[in-house]
């Protein structure tokens, strides 16, 4: 927000006057910059709506003779519950089995901060990102799987732990239990 001050910019505006209405002096010393740096750290954390799947994958499209799994797995996800705008994270383990096209492996987590950076529910996030590696590469087979803890269960509401996981299994991954059962062993298996 180069050049705005905290009067110019909206959200710094809204966020001011969010810790007002929850009882603080948004002029306390410790307060006075949050308004602008809560803009900022939410400005960072939905930048998924600026882009799209071809954003995230650029031309890294590469034509390959290759036709096994291929799984980049623990992928860190951070990303802002829809309902609540708590954070929920863990990771994401994302494997495709190409036809004659590959993406390239850094692409893969870019795919998911795309999803992962805008408000969200699991369940959606999850298919996104295997709906958008089928766009990039038409393979025979996507699976992803993400666990993760979400602050909305934890910090209020039931007060309790415990790690969601979520699943879309596609093409082979669906119809080839092999395929499947090899997938969630790479997954699991100790580093």
């Amino acid at each position: 927000m180069t050049g705005l001050t905290r009067s110019d910019d909206p959200l710094v505006r809204l966020i001011d006057q969010l810790l007002r209405e929850v009882g603080e002096d948004a002029r306390r010393p410790g307060l006075l910059d949050t308004p602008s740096r809560v803009a900022s750290s939410l400005r960072h954390l939905t930048d998924g709506y600026s882009m799209d799947v071809q954003d995230a994958v650029g031309d890294a499209i590469f034509e390959q003779d290759y036709d096994e799994m291929i799984l980049v797995r623990d992928i860190p996800v951070y990303s802002l519950c829809e309902h609540h705008l708590l954070p929920f994270f863990g990771a994401a383990h994302v494997a495709y089995v190409p036809r004659g096209r590959v993406v390239g492996l850094s692409k893969i987590p870019r795919l998911v901060d795309l999803f992962a950076h805008r408000l969200q529910l699991q369940e959606r996030m999850t298919r996104q990102v295997a709906d958008a590696l089928v766009e990039v590469t038409a393979p025979k087979g996507v699976a992803v799987v993400v666990e993760a803890r979400h602050m909305c269960m934890e910090m209020r509401g039931v007060e309790k732990g415990g790690e969601t996981v979520t699943s879309c299994m596609l093409g082979c991954f669906r119809t080839d239990a092999r395929s499947r059962a090899e997938f969630l062993q790479l997954i699991h298996q100790a580093h």
